[in-house]
Parts: structure tokens; C-alpha cells; sequence
């Protein structure tokens, strides 16, 4: 008899389905040869530290560290998990074969290697890796079931994260408890990923509490019912990109420099911007140049878990939690794949399953409105599919891959559910659409500060900044305005009658904003055209204007801001190669971090006003009393989950990281204890 474990009841009845098991017996389903039961996640867990030895039972700054010679599981505490083991415990003792069919990530393989451990499973192990609940897909599965022994490093890496966590928890807790809290009947939890969380959110409150509000008055102008602002060249800028430049040259790489860089031109005191506004508003507004720069925007990134979270925080309005419950469920009602995944990208052999998903979605149907055929009818017509290396990259796609549809047509949704699809369906079907293309024009015009000074683009300097040509006008005061009109919209007639798609980027009315000459995003996804079109060497009449400008604190962290941070290590990144580069040193996992959120909300350290999150007086005071950077540093504690990832790859040995861990721990018990009591 072959025995298939899977996580939960639901996702072992439909594989149950599939390999046509369909008795149902107590704890488990069976027929055609197999039989199906289930988990209910974690049925074991690391033993607690007075399973070790009766010592520790008791809270004492003596018996820290507290480092078991070798770590091992129990059964959790609870009658039907326990009946449910039985279950699983006999179906073992009699299997000619066990199909792991644990969740496909690394806390699912955890699981279900702890339930056949403490059950002393004897028999050989295969493996189900499937991405998605699809009965293709679980057939497929099947068909391609291998050894347990090829995901070893997963397994590793999950016990090296339990292990980990259980030995800086319990002692890290243990110890600031006892030294700080003593007689307060309060513990002072800390963990190896909540409180470097906890850390970013007080520090950013601390940013907005201590900001001191800088006032400045900013120049513009009206000149043929255009605004135009003022801007002066950022010379510190355009040093660090000479120095960028010459860094890349250095190692063999070619960097277009920017050229010229421009900064608005602000005055710090009212008086001294109206002196200028009175020099120049009688002399007249000369155009220098009109520079028009066409620009190609390509599709968003498919979703991957926190991207989806982001977005449906800022469009939803969803916490991170609420989100992964949502995805978690259409991935088990089959409309969408597994989403507990960190890459935003797809693997070559999926391409050619896309066209069967686009028919999926074609059929859709919500209250009777089909809401995609339209946007997918352009892609048809016997035409191929677009693929781009944008989004099928087998280099950046390892156990899973991005979040899509799976092509089965969803049934009976909730209105929560349909709205979280529709983002999933959206960013599928933008992916094969065209680049949208623009044309950005940037007009750039002075004013002379001089009554001599003929007004005419013969006075323009040519000069080189960078390698590059550039104009600048000295004795002037220059002002730019720019535009920015679709040509074709390509990818953005997807999200044409939903919400306005958000992308960040830099702002085309800021002084240094610029044009994407190589395909790349650029700007935020305002479009807008200028009411007038403009001649080089024309002049006439301005009626410029001064307007204060206060400089305004950072902004609290929201589920969002917070998961990105998160995912980052700290780092607050807008390019996404970069940011790419950076979830190796992120700190938890996608499918942790909305957990962690909630704990520290629910432990009191944290607490959620309307979208923003703030800490609790609780959670400053925690903050302060830790002065081990390693427990609340975001960069240090990204730098063990990159170690964690290693092992998962084979490149790092996991004895090795719990010897770290162990000497870290240590380390760490001997300097807080050695800490002056505050």
C-alpha cells in the first residue's frame, strides 16, 4: 500500500480524487492501491526546555544559555492531533511506500519530516512538488515523484530556522525578562526576526517624532499658461555620478553618464526669493531648448507573495495576513498557484501552458460580466504569445515561480476573493502585452538677471558635464517644464477600467526627472501633455511667483512599507533588480512575515491605526533596553537568512551554521549579563 501525507484535509482530498481514493475511513481516505490522510500543519514540535532536564523548567539567569546537546520533537499537546498521529503512525507502520505531499516550500517539508520521524517511518519516501492544486497538475506530480533525499537542503534549512529561532527565543526572552523585567509580571519577548522588525518600526517613529520641519520658497513661473519651476544644476549629483561612472570603468563595465543634473532651486528665506522675483518679473521668458525623448514602459513584474501583499494593502486595503489567506485559498479553490513564493518570474516549460490559462480566464465570468475576454482577444488570432525575458527566466525561477491563474475557470468566489484574483488575472495578462511607448518633452527657459543682457539663445553656453553636452545659461535664472504623452498604451489598456496601476518611480515634474532611452520604466504613471507647444529662441511676457515649501517628516510604516522593508533588509529600494539582489539578505520568509506582523500587534509592541502601524510605548521600551545589535539589526539578522538559503542550495553546511548559532547565542548571554542593570 502506498501511503500520500499531505498538509491538510482539503488539499488530501483533492490528490485523493485524483489517484482515485475515494473510501473514506477515520483520519484518511483510500482505493486504487493508495491511501490519503493528512496533517493539520504542525503536528510536532521542538521540545520545550524542561523536556530536556527538570532544570530549566524554572526561569533562572543561572541556567543560560540553555543549549540542548541535540535537539528533538514532540508531539503537540492536543487530543486531536494526537488521534490524528495514531492515524498516520499505523498507516506508516504498514506502508510499502510514502509519498510526501507537504506543502511545496520549506516549512512544508518540516512538517511532514517530523510527523515520519516521530512515527519511525521505515519505508522509502518520494516527493509530490506540484505548484498548483490543478488536477494536470497533481497528475503530473505524480508522474514525476522523486526521491525525498533531493530536497535534504530544504529540510535543513527548516531545521536550522526552528532551531534557530527556539535557541535565540527562549534564551534571548529568558534573559532581558529576568535582568529587565524582574518583579513586573511581564515578559519582554524576543525573536530572531520579530525584533528586528519591532526595531525598523520604532526607528521610523523616532525619524517622524524627532523631524524638525525645514521651510524654503520655491520659483516658478507662467509663461503661455504653462508653469514652469526653477532649477538650478545639483553639482554633488552629478560629482557622485562621475564617481559611479568611473567606479563601473574600473571594473570593466560601460555607464552612460547623466550629463547635466538639475535640483529645484528653493530660497531659504522669503525675502531673498522675492529680491530674484522682483529682478526677473518684468524681463522676459526666453525658451533655450525643446527636447523630445521617446520612451518605452515595460509590463509590471508578476506577483510574487509580498508583492501581492503590497499591492493589496494599497489598493484593498488588506493587512499582509489577510492577503496570504485569500491567495491561500483561491491556490486551494485551483485558480491560482502556490503563493508562498519569493521570485516574480516564470520557468521556459510554463509558456507553453499559457495559451490553455488565457482560455481559462477568456471563459470568466463574474455576475455574468466575462471581465478579461476583451483584453485577451487581441492576443489571439493565431498569433503567439509575446515571451520576454521580463518574465520567463529559468535563472530566477528555483522551486516555484511566480503567482498566476492556473486557467480553471473559478467558481463561487467571495467578493474579497474575486478582487484578489482580478489582480492575479491582471498582471498575467499584462505580461504578454506590448511595451507601452511615450514621448516625454522637456522644455527648458531662462530669465536674465541682467537689464544688458540681450535675450537670445546666442547667450546659451554649450558645456560638457560628464562627457556629455549640455546648455547652461550663466547671470540667468533657469526654469524647465516637462510633458509626457502616451503613444501606444500597450500593457496599460489591462488596467485601463480598474484602478489606476501605481508604479513608483521618479516624479517627471522633479527637477531631476529624465527619459528612459533603454527600455527601461520610467516616471509614475501620470501622464500628461503641455497646453502648448513650444519653439526654441521664442520669448514674451511671465508672471512668476513664489510659494512656500515646508519639508514634511517620513511616513509611518504600513503592511506594505513594512513588507518591503522587510523583504530588503531596511533598505528602502524602488529598482526592482536591485531589490531582487537584496531578498537574499531579506529577514523571514514571504510566507512569515504577515505572521510576524500580528505577533508583534498581538504581544503589544505594535499596534495597527487605521493603515499605519506605530509602536507601543511596550515596544520602545523593549528597543531600548536591547543593545545587541545582532537582535534588532535588520542587515545582520538578513545576513542568517541568507545563510539559511545556502543550506537550502547545498553551499552551506547546516552543522556549521548551528555551531554559529550556538557560539552567538552565547556571546550574546554573556554580554547582556554583563550589562550594567539600567
Amino acid at each position: 500500500m502506498i501511503v500520500c501525507i499531505a498538509e491538510k484535509p482539503s488539499v488530501a482530498r483533492e490528490i485523493a480524487h485524483v489517484l482515485g481514493a475515494n473510501t473514506q475511513k477515520d483520519g484518511y481516505l483510500e482505493g486504487n492501491g493508495y491511501q490519503v490522510t493528512w496533517t493539520f500543519g504542525h503536528l510536532c514540535e521542538l521540545k520545550e526546555p524542561h523536556d530536556y532536564t527538570p532544570m530549566w523548567k524554572n526561569w533562572s539567569l543561572g541556567q543560560l544559555p540553555m543549549i540542548p546537546p541535540r535537539f528533538g520533537i514532540k508531539l503537540k499537546q492536543d487530543k486531536g492531533v494526537e488521534k490524528q498521529f495514531r492515524t498516520i503512525e499505523g498507516l506508516f507502520q504498514n506502508a510499502d511506500e510514502i509519498i510526501n505531499c507537504g506543502d511545496a516550500g520549506q516549512e512544508g517539508e518540516l512538517i511532514q519530516r517530523w510527523v515520519m520521524q516521530k512515527a519511525a517511518a521505515k519505508c522509502p519516501v518520494k516527493r509530490l512538488w506540484v505548484n498548483s492544486l490543478t488536477e494536470e497538475a497533481i497528475r503530473e506530480g505524480f508522474r514525476t515523484l522523486k526521491d525525498q533525499d533531493v530536497y535534504q537542503g530544504l529540510y535543513e534549512a527548516g531545521l536550522m530556522r526552528a532551531i534557530g529561532d527556539w535557541l535565540l527565543g527562549i534564551n534571548a526572552t529568558r534573559l532581558y525578562t529576568l535582568k529587565y523585567a524582574g518583579g513586573k509580571n511581564q515578559v519582554l519577548s524576543v525573536g530572531r526576526v520579530q525584533t528586528p522588525t519591532l526595531a525598523l518600526v520604532v526607528a521610523r517613529q523616532r525619524e517622524i517624532d524627532n523631524f524638525v520641519p525645514r521651510q524654503s520658497w520655491v520659483l516658478s513661473t507662467l509663461y503661455r499658461d504653462t508653469k514652469f519651476n526653477a532649477i538650478v544644476r545639483d553639482e554633488e549629483a552629478e560629482a557622485e555620478d562621475a564617481a559611479a561612472v568611473a567606479a563601473a570603468a574600473e571594473k570593466g563595465k560601460k555607464q552612460k553618464p547623466k550629463g547635466i543634473i538639475y535640483k529645484p532651486l528653493e530660497y531659504a528665506t522669503e525675502a531673498e526669493g522675492k529680491a530674484i522675483l522682483d529682478v526677473i518679473k518684468d524681463k522676459p521668458f526666453t525658451v533655450l531648448s525643446v527636447e523630445k525623448k521617446k520612451g518605452t514602459e515595460a509590463p509590471p513584474r508578476l506577483y510574487d507573495l509580498t508583492g501581492l501583499q503590497v499591492d493589496c494593502n494599497k489598493k484593498l486595503g488588506l493587512s499582509a495576513e489577510q492577503t496570504l489567506s485569500v491567495i491561500q485559498s483561491l491556490y486551494e479553490k485551483k485558480v491560482a498557484t502556490y503563493p508562498r513564493v519569493d521570485t516574480t518570474f516564470l520557468p521556459d516549460d510554463v509558456y507553453a501552458k499559457c495559451p490553455q490559462t488565457m482560455n481559462g480566464l477568456y471563459q470568466t465570468k463574474f455576475a455574468g460580466v466575462a471581465p478579461y475576454a476583451d483584453l485577451i482577444r487581441p492576443l489571439g488570432g493565431g498569433k503567439a504569445l509575446r515571451k520576454s525575458k521580463k518574465v520567463f527566466d529559468n535563472s530566477k525561477v528555483t522551486d516555484h515561480h511566480a503567482i498566476i491563474p492556473t486557467g480553471v475557470i473559478p467558481q463561487g468566489l467571495t467578493e474579497l476573493e474575486q478582487k484578489v484574483f482580478d489582480l492575479v488575472a491582471r498582471s498575467f495578462i499584462a505580461a504578454f502585452y506590448d511595451d507601452c511607448q511615450f514621448e516625454t518633452t522637456t522644455v527648458l527657459g531662462e530669465v536674465s538677471l541682467t537689464d544688458n543682457r540681450q535675450q537670445t539663445t546666442d547667450n546659451v553656453q554649450q558645456t560638457t558635464v560628464n562627457g556629455q553636452p549640455s546648455m547652461f545659461s550663466e547671470g540667468s535664472i533657469l526654469f524647465r517644464t516637462t510633458g509626457k504623452v502616451i503613444i501606444e498604451e500597450g500593457w496599460r489598456k489591462v488596467f485601463a477600467k480598474n484602478e489606476e496601476l501605481k508604479i513608483k518611480n521618479e516624479e517627471l515634474t522633479s527637477a531631476q526627472s529624465g527619459t528612459a532611452e533603454d527600455g527601461k520604466a520610467v516616471a509614475d504613471s501620470s501622464f500628461f501633455t503641455l497646453h502648448s507647444s513650444f519653439s526654441k529662441g521664442e520669448s514674451g511676457p511671465h508672471t512668476p511667483s513664489l510659494s512656500e515649501k515646508w519639508t514634511t517628516p517620513p511616513k509611518p510604516y504600513t503592511d506594505a512599507t513594512l513588507l518591503r522593508a522587510m523583504e530588503t533588509a531596511g533598505r528602502f529600494v524602488e529598482d526592482e533588480e536591485l531589490r531582487d539582489a537584496l531578498k537574499e539578505n531579506g529577514i523571514g520568509r514571504p510566507s512569515t512575515r504577515a505572521a510576524i506582523i500580528e505577533t508583534l500587534i498581538r504581544r503589544h509592541y505594535i499596534r495597527r491605526e487605521r493603515s499605519s502601524l506605530h509602536p507601543t510605548p511596550t515596544g520602545f521600551e523593549l528597543i531600548d533596553l536591547i543593545h545587541e545589535a545582532l537582535l534588532k539589526s535588520a542587515e545582520l539578522t538578513g545576513r542568517w537568512e541568507k545563510k539559511l538559503r545556502q543550506i537550502e542550495r547545498h553551499e552551506y553546511e547546516a552543522r556549521t551554521f548551528l555551531d554559529e548559532l550556538k557560539q552567538m547565542v552565547s556571546d550574546i548571554v554573556l554580554a547582556v549579563l554583563r550589562e550594567p542593570k539600567q
